[in-house]
């Protein structure tokens, strides 16, 4: 396989990454580099060992996932982008529990799973080709790290800049992910 369908493979799976990061730092009021690192490493650590579980899963693994693994993300995202939605209209309590950091706790885990589903088919599909798999893997942990470090950046200061509109769009984006990856499996 070529480095360049690698890195345009990683992309490609990182751009919902890179738009949940965005959404996530727009929800804060201020965002510190211990968060941009929480976000970055757990989203490229996702992402990373998605298609090396699916790789070494095989692609007698495939008709088992297909069934459900769009509707675990869309699931995912569709509460924490309603509950993200909430907390900017003022009707709730934030987006990932009383204490409001998406770069913490279960809300940290289920963006980290939500956004890394898709990598874990790739894995299944470079295994039937036959194509190694921990050079890709480690490609696609590095882009989706460095675009999700870039993510947490723009969408501050678009909040900082925006305010209240951002933490909208943030939530609506969260949810148009999650529509998307429905309806692209259905």
């Amino acid at each position: 396989m070529s480095p360049a369908l690698v890195v345009a493979i990683a992309l490609g799976l990182a751009m919902d990454a890179f738009a949940v990061s965005m959404a996530c730092s727009a929800s804060l009021s201020s965002v510190k580099p211990r968060q941009v690192f929480r976000i970055a490493f757990h989203f490229g650590w996702f992402q990373a060992m998605m298609p090396v579980l699916g790789w070494l899963g095989g692609s007698g693994a495939r008709p088992l996932i297909e069934g459900w693994d769009h509707w675990v993300a869309f699931g995912l995202l569709a509460f924490v982008g309603g509950k993200a939605l909430l907390q900017a209209l003022g009707g709730g309590e934030g987006c990932c529990g009383a204490k409001g950091d998406p770069t913490r706790g279960w809300s940290l885990v289920a963006f980290s799973l939500a956004t890394s589903v898709d990598a874990l088919a790739v894995g299944i599909s470079l295994s039937a080709i036959g194509a190694s798999i921990w050079g890709p893997a480690a490609t696609i942990g590095g882009v989706t790290a460095f675009l999700s470090c870039l993510g947490m950046l723009i969408g501050s200061r678009a909040s900082a800049r925006f305010g209240r509109p951002i933490e909208i769009l943030g939530g609506l984006v969260l949810l148009g992910i999650g529509m998307r990856v429905l309806a692209d499996h259905l």
